[in-house]
């Protein structure tokens, strides 16, 4: 079978290994989709902790397939289901996992991080993740690539969950990617009363217009500030999401809020980055400054009917598809920032 094996950053190779044998407690998947994540990118670019200098790891934690082979000790699963995961996988026995926030355990593992993911023809599952709920069926309406994406998803739900978007919200989202694509058919399908999306790549922009966009505004030509006072007739927006990695945008968000305005800082910053929020506005108005990481096994469910109940369109997100072989490729095109989402594609 064929991997695409991560050595160190700039280094991924498409190797030849042999057909995973597994324990009696686990499951082999052959994947069938993997897509390429912000993340990747990110571990791609500069590593990541999890990956000791002189490791290896097979990256891709947004994936979907159909198991190949069940072991004997597992119950619920069979050959030929069609499944998709939550990446983080919780320990099972500190106090956030107890709380069901698989995706905030302190000693998590993690598909295409700690433990080999989709860039891959065939992948092991863990007993960890078939105990800890991870593995979850594919609805039989949905495409393995549709499948694959709702990872993605479930993230934005996390985080547009605690926003409270009601009919009568004006809501901004930064940043014009598949992550944004997300937040705008959330706020879309929460009745917001106007979705506004901000930035710098017009083609970008008008791939948000088909995902329920109002109003675009492209702020590499256009203050933002001046253009929301505009549009809002100076009162703000209700909800800013910055769907994008910029110190510059966390400060700006909290300016752009409303009277009780709420700010989810979805896009984490570059290590070592600090931003200086003006805390008098946040008192003074009222304002909830929010953040979320990852998903939960609750939300990633939540999302996944979402998709499967035709109310979120994920299938439009993917852009490009590539064979294993060219991943190379494929990450070089992610790396530009000019498409929506490029997906390893396994027949």
């Amino acid at each position: 079978m064929k991997a695409a094996v991560y050595h160190k950053p700039a280094d991924i190779a498409v190797e030849e290994r042999d057909v995973y044998d597994i324990l009696d407690d686990e499951m082999l998947l052959r994947t069938r989709a993997a897509s390429i994540c912000g993340t990747d990118l990110r571990i791609f670019k500069a590593g990541h902790f999890k990956i000791p200098g002189g490791s290896s790891r097979v990256l891709g934690h947004e994936v979907s397939g159909e198991i190949a082979r069940v072991g004997s000790l597992v119950r619920g699963f069979r050959e030929g289901m069609r499944v998709s995961f939550t990446p983080n996988i919780g320990c099972g026995r500190c106090e956030m996992c107890r709380q069901g926030y698989n995706n905030m355990c302190p000693d998590y593992e993690a598909f295409g991080i700690s433990v080999d993911g989709g860039f891959q023809e065939y992948m092991v599952v863990p007993n960890i993740a078939i105990r800890g709920g991870n593995v979850f069926e594919v609805a039989e309406n949905l495409s393995f690539e549709e499948a694959a994406v709702v990872e993605p998803l479930s993230c934005c739900y996390n985080a547009f969950s605690g926003l409270k978007v009601t009919p009568e919200d004006t809501v901004l989202v930064i940043g014009p990617g598949p992550i944004g694509a997300c937040f705008v058919q959330l706020a879309k399908a929460s009745g917001a009363r106007k979705i506004i999306v901000a930035g710098r790549r017009d083609e970008r922009l008008r791939e948000m217009e088909r995902f329920g966009a109002d109003i675009t505004v492209n702020s590499r030509d256009k203050d933002l500030k001046a253009e929301i006072d505009r549009i809002t007739a100076g009162r703000g927006v209700d909800v800013v999401i910055t769907a994008a990695s910029s110190p510059e945008l966390q400060p700006l968000a909290v300016e752009l809020l409303a009277t009780h305005g709420r700010v989810n800082f979805f896009g984490g910053l570059p290590k070592g980055s600090l931003a200086e929020i003006d805390t008098n506005r946040v008192h003074y108005r009222g304002l909830t400054l929010t953040g979320t990481t990852g998903s939960s096994n609750e939300d990633y469910y939540r999302s996944m009917q979402l998709v499967a109940n035709g109310q979120i369109n994920v299938r439009d997100i993917v852009s490009h598809r590539f064979p294993i072989d060219d991943i190379g490729a494929a990450f070089a095109l992610a790396q530009t920032g000019t498409v929506m989402k490029s997906m390893i594609v396994h027949h």
